[in-house]
């Protein structure tokens, strides 16, 4: 039933992304569903599990319109999009970073491509924006930093050739006409599990309890209508105990937590894996 672009293809993020999942797949493979037709991510993010399944059908939403313009770039206008990242490469600097990083302005194609330069040349890859939603990273400690890696950006560009992009909150996935047939995967904001937790620190909004227990009532009328959900999130009581309320089923995954200023902080945590099926 999943009709996928060919395997040789190989399509993996070109981004990096605060939580982004490359790494876990191995252990997601297990309970991933074996069939499905439409897939949905309301929180694209990395788009990680997205590139690894390779769905020929699927709508890829999150709420940072940023993100969203660069993934529809990618999608539409791939070469344009590369000559200006061979532009960026050219003239890269810590001050020409600078510079960049405090101009947001540009046609979608010039914010696509300062998107993807920053985030090939910040501080550990990170995507951080203050109050304001000004990109605040300063720049890395790379010699090299691979800003325009073509063949990566043309196989995305051929994964997402039939998807539909689009900002909206995840509460739009409730708007589709979601059936047993698809498959939802939600990688929200993490809830966290300390005051200073990396899963929530990366984005301009909060993503507070009271979101996540929208996101659960989310999931409880998917599941109603038969659809196949997946949500992973952090590894705490409140998380537990929520998705316990309607019946998930509940796996510990154990991760790495490879985005902190502090290298002593870094190391193995658990996050969990919830499913309606």
């Amino acid at each position: 039933m999943v009709s996928q672009i060919p395997q040789e293809i190989c399509p993996r993020p070109f981004l990096k992304w605060a939580g982004g999942k490359s790494r876990l797949i191995q252990q997601y493979i297990p309970y991933l569903p074996k069939k499905y037709k439409t897939y949905y991510e309301p929180f694209i993010g990395g788009g990680a599990v997205f590139f690894y399944l390779k769905p020929q059908t699927a709508v890829l939403t999150d709420i940072n319109a940023e993100l969203i313009t660069t993934y529809r770039c990618v999608r539409d206008r791939v070469e344009e999009l590369i000559s200006l990242l061979k532009e960026h490469k050219n003239q890269h600097s810590r001050e020409y970073y600078y510079t960049v990083r405090s101009n947001p302005q540009g046609t979608d194609l010039e914010k696509a491509a300062r998107l993807i330069y920053l985030n090939k040349t910040c501080f550990n890859g990170l995507y951080r924006v203050n109050s304001k939603g000004q990109f605040n990273v300063p720049i890395g400690r790379y010699k090299n930093p691979n800003i325009c890696d073509e063949g990566l950006l043309r196989t995305a560009s051929a994964a997402l050739a039939h998807t539909k992009i689009k900002q909206a909150d995840f509460l739009e996935v409730l708007n589709y006409e979601t059936n047993s047939d698809d498959f939802v995967f939600c990688d929200p904001p993490y809830y966290p599990i300390s005051s200073t937790s990396y899963f929530t620190s990366y984005s301009q909004s909060s993503f507070d309890k009271e979101d996540q227990e929208r996101l659960r009532d989310t999931c409880a009328k998917l599941a109603d209508r038969g659809v196949k959900v997946m949500i992973c999130n952090s590894d705490c009581d409140f998380i537990r105990k929520l998705y316990k309320e309607i019946n998930f089923n509940i796996y510990p995954i154990e991760a790495s937590r490879s985005i902190n200023s502090n290298t002593k902080k870094r190391g193995m945590i658990y996050e969990v894996l919830i499913t309606s099926y």
